[in-house]
């Protein structure tokens, strides 16, 4: 046995792991290091790696792109005519005009790919671990490979199935492939507890996955279809593990919004699965850093950490908190849009204290100032914060002032373009500013269990649903939480789970179940449907010529 876990470490990833925390930190080794681990080091070092690859999948122009940039909530501009032009494989990404040289979508694929290999490489070699582990890190495998897979029935209509990393996989679509991943899920549950999240497969994690399963297995069962048949035994599954999840008392919705974002929620009670950056070389702060502008800098240990002037949201989706909360402005009605930690005018703060404002940032930016390479300081030591300009694009005369609008043309794709989202904290226990950032990216929370089950109810026609997206409306109380719904509708829920969910990778999924994804919104009009799911790369596609037929590409591409 020892040979075979020697063969994996080393000619897959050589990487162990040491226990603390329940977060499995990863050292590369070298062979020779390898050959003196005990049984229980061999064990955490085949798991790790199932595990590191999801912060490479959740990386900014990966998953987040496909997830966001191709709905009504993101768009990405050639910025300045000299930015984020990339082929215009954004500008295409937005408009459903995707095609299978996308490097994102590659990138994408190959990241969920090697880790689901991963996973499969693990399974092989826990089977014959003698491990007091081993046994729960061999179902946490099985439901790593279970996500992976339903990551890739989302986003391209297919999984891969296989239980020796030699076999040919089988692709599964469909009906199939709803059935194995439930299998998968259901097979793993009695062995799992909810004592090791949120950065690794628990009880908690199979109910949630589940639940989103199920809840999306209309769209997965024919994802062209005019209009997709949720049905109730479908529907009461959703519940039945959402209830699980709820009334487990593992978990509670947090008090503060913002808070779930922080760089230190990981004992964030809120959270049920999430990529876990603690203390990971691997570990980012693109979530962060993506939207703000090239002249905000969040942290004032770093000159070099700040934004890249990347996605804002559309006029579309920022007028929805604006009709949903008139004549109060968002900002005022709602905690999850806006929070100020910068007041708008020059000040003098202390570096320990000083923050970037959270949310949904519009209009005159305020922040740090640097000049030759170091921040300007008042005299009293304290941070100098006054209004921005784009120092840094060589444009000292434009103010980092954003707008609403922000389209395709010249005038509407310039820096300060677009309102932006700063939701995730940027990173101050960094060891670089931008890099090594250790804030969780969360896969599942349990707002997104009770908006679930609201949802299922609701397609039920049960009148509980309201009560449900109410409690979660209501839980916000670290500042006034938003007011009560009086009624609730499908358009409402679509509604309420982008004020709740924004820039959080749910939304292209979401628009599709709720038959939204065919809708125009700034510079896009496509009504294609074969666009609800994305090209199999052309590398993937030449990689598997020798067997004819085994990988075909999705239609429309």
């Amino acid at each position: 046995m020892k040979t075979k876990i020697l063969m994996l470490l080393v000619g897959f990833i050589t990487i162990t792991a040491i226990y603390s925390c329940s977060k499995l930190d990863e050292k590369v080794l070298d062979e020779s290091s390898v050959t003196g681990l005990t049984e229980k080091q061999q064990a955490e070092g085949i798991i790790a790696p199932v595990y590191a690859k999801l912060e490479d999948v959740f990386l900014h122009t990966n998953y987040f792109a496909l997830q966001e940039i191709s709905t009504d909530e993101a768009i990405l501009p050639f910025r300045g005519g000299t930015d984020w032009g990339d082929n215009g494989i954004y500008l295409q990404l937005h408009k459903h005009e995707n095609i299978s040289s996308d490097a994102n979508v590659r990138n994408t694929w190959n990241n969920i790919l090697i880790g689901l290999s991963r996973s499969v490489t693990a399974i092989n070699a826990l089977q014959t671990s003698n491990d007091a582990n081993a046994k729960k890190f061999l179902a946490e495998a099985r439901g790593m490979r279970a996500y992976y897979s339903l990551l890739t029935l989302d986003l391209f209509g297919l999984i891969f199935v296989k239980d020796d990393i030699s076999e040919t996989s089988k692709i599964l679509r469909g009906e199939a492939a709803i059935s194995y991943i439930k299998t998968e899920l259901l097979d793993i549950e009695p062995l799992l507890d909810n004592t090791t999240g949120p950065g690794r497969v628990t009880k908690g994690t199979v109910w949630g996955l589940l639940a989103r399963l199920y809840l999306n297995a209309a769209v997965y069962r024919d994802v062209y279809a005019t209009t997709f048949t949720f049905k109730n035994e479908d529907m009461d599954k959703v519940i039945e593990y959402s209830n699980n999840i709820i009334n487990s008392g593992d978990y509670s919705l947090a008090s503060d919004y913002f808070s779930l974002f922080n760089d230190n929620n990981h004992t964030n009670k809120e959270l049920i699965f999430a990529v876990d950056q603690r203390a990971n070389l691997n570990g980012h702060n693109r979530m962060a850093y993506f939207s703000i502008a090239g002249d905000q800098f969040p942290l004032p240990a770093y000159t070099g950490a700040n934004g890249t002037d990347g996605p804002a949201i559309t006029p579309d989706f920022y007028r929805t908190w604006v009709n949903a909360n008139f004549p109060l402005d968002p900002a005022d009605a709602d905690p999850r849009f806006y929070k100020e930690n910068l007041p708008p005018a020059d000040n003098c703060i202390d570096a320990a204290s000083f923050n970037i404002n959270r949310g949904i940032l519009r209009g005159q930016q305020y922040g740090l100032i640097r000049k030759n390479g170091v921040f300007l300081k008042c005299p009293d030591g304290k941070m100098q914060v006054s209004k921005l300009f784009y120092e840094t694009r060589s444009k000292p005369t434009l103010a980092v002032d954003f707008t609403e609008n922000i389209d395709f043309t010249v005038a509407g794709s310039n820096y300060n373009t677009g309102y932006r989202v700063e939701k995730y904290e940027f990173s101050k226990t960094s060891v670089s500013g931008r890099n090594f950032g250790e804030h969780d990216i969360i896969i599942l929370r349990l707002a997104d269990i009770y908006l679930m089950r609201a949802e299922a109810k609701l397609r039920k026609g049960d009148a509980t649903a309201l009560a449900d997206v109410n409690t979660v409306r209501a839980a916000r109380t670290a500042t006034k939480p938003a007011a009560a719904l009086p009624a609730i509708t499908l358009d409402l829920l679509f509604r309420e789970r982008g004020f709740e969910f924004y820039w959080e990778m749910v939304r292209r999924t979401d628009m599709i179940r709720f038959g939204k994804y065919e809708g125009t919104w700034t510079e896009k009009t496509s009504t294609d449907k074969q666009k609800r799911i994305f090209p199999i790369p052309q590398t993937a596609i030449d990689g598997a010529s020798n067997l004819p037929g085994y990988l075909v590409q999705n239609p429309g591409y």
